[in-house]
C-alpha cells in the first residue's frame, strides 16, 4: 500500500488500483508510520508529499517489488512476447522490411521493436534481445553471436549514378557530392578527402540513405542496410569495399537468462534473413 501511495502521491487513487477504500489505505499508511516511528507522508490539502524520510524508504521499496516482480516472472510460463532492441537504422532499413514474413510465420509471437543506439541493460530496459553494431567484446554478462560482416558501399539514385559515370576506385568519388552519417567513415577511404568537399550531414545512417534516394549525393553505408533497396532498383552501388570492417552486427542476450523458445525462434530467423 506505502508503494502505490507513494507512486500516486493520493490515497484515493492509490485505492483505485488496490481495489480497496481510501480509508482502508491511510489507515495501513499510518499504521506503517507507527510501526516504523517515522513520518512517510506529508498530508496536504491535495493530495500527499513524501517526507525526506519517506522518499529514502520509497525509493528502497520500489527496488525490492521490482526483484520480487522479476523473479514472479521466471518463475511463470514463458511469454510469447518478445522485446527487440535495434539501431534505428537497421530497424527502418533492413528489419522492419522482413518482420512481415516473421509475422505471418509466427503469428503467435508478439514482437515489439525498440529503436536504440545504446548497448542494451537487459535488467532496467525489460528487452529480451538486442542487435548492435560494434566488436567484441561488448560488456560483462553479455553474450554476443555474429549476425553479419559490415561490409561498406557507395550508393547513389539512378539518375546520380549516370552523372557520376563509371566508378573505378573509391578515390574516383572525391569531386562528387558526398553525404556523410555519424560514422564519417569517407576518409577512411579516399586518404586525400579535402575539408572543403560538400555533401550533406546525418547522425543516422537511415537519413543519409534518404538524402541519396533523393539525389543529394553518393553515401557511404553498410551493405546490409542498402542491399533492399539495391535489389529493387531504387539505389545504385558504385563501390564496394572487399575487405570487412572491423565491426560487424551481433545479436546480444544477457548470459544471465536462459533463452526461451520464442528468443530462439526469433535469433534463428535473423540469422536466415542475415544469410547464415
Amino acid at each position: 500500500m506505502f508503494d502505490a501511495a507513494a507512486r500516486h502521491l493520493n490515497f484515493g487513487l492509490a485505492a483505485e488500483e488496490l481495489n480497496l477504500t481510501q480509508g482502508a489505505v491511510a489507515q495501513q499508511v499510518r499504521k506503517l508510520e507507527q510501526e516504523l516511528d517515522v513520518k512517510l507522508f506529508h498530508r496536504l490539502a491535495r493530495g500527499l508529499a513524501l517526507t525526506e524520510a519517506g522518499k529514502n524508504y520509497s525509493g528502497a521499496v520500489r527496488k525490492a517489488m521490482k526483484i520480487i516482480e522479476q523473479a514472479t516472472q521466471k518463475l511463470q510460463v514463458p511469454s510469447k512476447k518478445l522485446r527487440l532492441s535495434v539501431p534505428p537504422s537497421l530497424a527502418s532499413k533492413w528489419l522492419v522490411p522482413r518482420l512481415k514474413s516473421f509475422n505471418q510465420t509466427y503469428p503467435e509471437i508478439k514482437v515489439e521493436i525498440v529503436a536504440s543506439e545504446t548497448l542494451a541493460d537487459f535488467e532496467t530496459d525489460e528487452v529480451d534481445l538486442a542487435i548492435r553494431m560494434g566488436q567484441p567484446p561488448f560488456t560483462m554478462g553479455l553474450i554476443a553471436q555474429p549476425l553479419a560482416a559490415q561490409m561498406l558501399c557507395a550508393i547513389c539514385n539512378p539518375d546520380f549514378a549516370t552523372r557520376v559515370g563509371k566508378i573505378n576506385e573509391v578515390e574516383d568519388l572525391i569531386n562528387c557530392e558526398l553525404i556523410h552519417d555519424h560514422h564519417s567513415q569517407w576518409s577512411d577511404f579516399i586518404t586525400d578527402l579535402p575539408n572543403t568537399v560538400g555533401g550533406m550531414k546525418f547522425n543516422q545512417t537511415a537519413l543519409a540513405m534518404d538524402a541519396a534516394l533523393n539525389g543529394q549525393g553518393v553515401a557511404l553505408v553498410p551493405y546490409l542496410l542498402a542491399q533492399g533497396e539495391i535489389a529493387n532498383g531504387r539505389l545504385v552501388e558504385l563501390w564496394r569495399n572487399k575487405k570487412p570492417s572491423r565491426t560487424g552486427y551481433y545479436i546480444i542476450r544477457s548470459e544471465m537468462r536462459k533463452v526461451q523458445p520464442n528468443q530462439q525462434t526469433m535469433i534463428d530467423w535473423l540469422l536466415m534473413q542475415a544469410g547464415n
